[in-house]
């Protein structure tokens, strides 16, 4: 019997994104009015092909835990996309064999005027499901996603991690034979997370359901994973055992770079709130960088555009070590209670300077987020969006002394210290 549940062949997907020509910034009002028509039936625009997903084949058995990698715009989300039909390929084709759940945002597969109940028995009856199968799983979701208090509430005003909460636990509960997760479990909390991890593993080895997860986070893909995908620029880079797939992300080169353009892809990246734009890192002259001596200062760019007035959005910054290790977050929000966080619509840029003589050696990955700190809201997460390696080499006087060998700890700051004889 044939265990493949999921083959693509040779799947493509590409979108034709429309450039507006301006031919003379400065025009008369005669031109601007002859020009009017032009403009009105598109006379004045080119359009590119841009290709999101390139002749991608390969083929996922049953049971498969699959982990997806790449960098940002590398094909992944539309990948899942093609698998769940939400939208078509521009070539090729994806065969599933069974019934797939996909958590792919925040908010898929939820009617936000419906209570948490209404959606369970819903997206039950869309997997093919009837009310009776649907009660025994019932409690065990409500349970699992920690929501028993609010279940008979519109989910429309149920926070970003109840959300996802609630959306996994119906996903992995209904008895899907395939479940598709993207990195929407970022905006839940590492205690959940580890909930997660847990189910799609128990399910994938107890039940043969397969599990095809997307993340930066590279120690749960790690941790879930037993083969991955690397995606880069649309196209398969190398499929195969997790361990040696992740080193090829990173060996290669292409697990992020100084300067990361997130409106290239042609979605947005955000809610309807606030969306990032771009991210940078630069040394003190303004050149892009990606590798620094430890005893020179880097400064973390972020460029994000606020949609709604008034929101009270705060830009973040998160640095994980090699091993996955949260070393610490910074934000712009002020500690002083009075200080109003609103702003008005607009793009921003904000900017957060790395001192030198503070992190040690290492290489480290900076993940981005916009958030509402008094609501906990996540308008924007992704980890590991830029990589910065610093370095210090054992013979480098400058930077380390007299001391000839590697110094252990996450950060290596140069404290004041003073040595006095008293006897």
């Amino acid at each position: 019997m044939d265990d493949v549940v999921i083959r693509a062949e040779k799947l493509s997907k590409a979108y034709d994104i429309r450039h507006s020509v301006q031919v003379n910034r400065y025009s008369t009002i005669q031109e601007t009015l002859l020009s009017l028509p032009k403009k009105l039936f598109g006379k004045h625009q080119t359009t590119e092909r841009f290709w999101a997903l390139k002749e991608v084949s390969f083929e996922v058995r049953r049971g498969d835990r699959v982990g997806i990698i790449g960098r940002n715009g590398a094909g992944k989300s539309t990948l899942l996309k093609l698998l769940t039909k939400i939208t078509e390929p521009t070539s090729g084709q994806a065969i599933i064999n069974g019934r797939v759940a996909s958590l792919l945002e925040v908010g898929t597969g939820f009617h936000p005027e419906l209570t948490g109940r209404e959606n369970i028995f819903m997206n039950g009856a869309i997997l093919g499901m009837s009310r009776a199968e649907i009660r025994k799983k019932f409690d065990e979701i409500v349970a699992f996603a920690e929501v028993e208090k609010f279940i008979d509430t519109p989910v429309k005003r149920y926070s970003s991690g109840m959300y996802v909460r609630l959306a996994f636990a119906v996903a992995a509960h209904l008895e899907p034979e395939i479940l598709l997760v993207d990195e929407v479990l970022a905006v839940g909390d590492a205690h959940f997370q580890k909930k997660c991890l847990g189910k799609m593993e128990d399910v994938s080895k107890n039940e043969e359901r397969t599990v095809l997860f997307v993340s930066h986070n590279m120690p749960m893909i790690s941790s879930l994973c037993e083969t991955c995908i690397l995606l880069h620029e649309g196209r398969i880079l190398r499929m195969g055992a997790t361990s040696e797939v992740i080193q090829a992300y990173y060996s290669k080169g292409i697990a992020s770079d100084g300067s990361v353009d997130f409106t290239k892809d042609g979605r947005a990246h955000g809610d309807e709130t606030a969306r990032i734009l771009h991210a940078r890192m630069t040394n003190e002259e303004g050149g892009i960088v990606t590798e620094s001596l430890i005893n020179r200062s880097v400064i973390i760019e972020m460029e994000y555009e606020i949609t709604l007035s008034e929101a009270k959005v705060s830009p973040n910054f998160l640095f994980y070590t090699s091993e996955g290790v949260c070393a610490f977050m910074s934000s712009d929000v002020s500690i002083d209670p009075k200080s109003d966080l609103k702003k008005e619509k607009g793009i921003y840029r904000a900017k957060c300077i790395l001192p030198a003589n503070f992190l040690n050696q290492d290489t480290y990955y900076i993940g981005l987020a916009l958030t509402t700190p008094m609501t906990q809201k996540v308008h924007f997460y992704e980890k590991e969006v830029l990589q910065l390696n610093v370095v210090d080499p054992l013979d480098n006087v400058e930077t380390r002394g007299q001391i000839p060998v590697r110094i252990p700890g996450v950060v290596r700051p140069l404290l004041r210290w003073e040595c006095e004889k008293i006897s």
